[in-house]
């Protein structure tokens, strides 16, 4: 990848403590289900091609959880945004759980391509708490987390 300064710049990855964050957030269904946006989601939140009555192992979640965060993953990186671990693996999990189309038009991304240390982008991390219309307690969570770990320089 070549960033506007045309050094090379490598690709940046989600960390284990990202995918931790995520597998938390989503948790762990081996059998298919609807979440609460109404899509049949099977693993830790896959949704793509599941079908009624499908089951997984732990494994094959797993995977499809690994190559999930490669879309997630592609589309920050796409940005050439200047960021460290923590808040590549934030973003990660808000892209994985939002969807690119979202994060494209969000305020955040605007944000984060101006100054990614503005401390207003915590603010923008908490706006996306809304599944099927209504406020989520388990969504509200999950971005006071994400932005807690943009944030976090350790």
């Amino acid at each position: 990848m070549i960033n506007a300064n045309n050094e090379n710049k490598i690709a940046m990855k989600t960390s284990n403590n990202g995918i931790e964050l995520i597998k938390r957030h989503e948790g762990l269904r081996l059998n298919a289900y609807k979440c609460t946006s109404g899509k049949l989601t099977i693993g830790y939140g896959h949704t793509k091609g599941v079908k009624i009555g499908q089951t997984i192992t732990e494994e094959e979640a797993e995977r499809l959880l690994r190559e999930d965060l490669i879309v997630a993953e592609n589309e920050i990186n796409r940005h050439n945004l200047n960021l460290n671990q923590n808040q590549f693996d934030a973003l990660v999990s808000f892209v994985f759980n939002v969807g690119i189309g979202n994060f494209q038009t969000s305020t955040l991304l605007k944000k984060i391509k101006l100054d990614p240390n503005n401390k207003s982008i915590e603010n923008e991390f908490k706006r996306w708490v809304y599944s099927g219309g209504k406020v989520s307690l388990g969504l509200i969570k999950r971005r006071k987390e994400e932005a807690e770990l943009y944030f976090n320089k350790n």
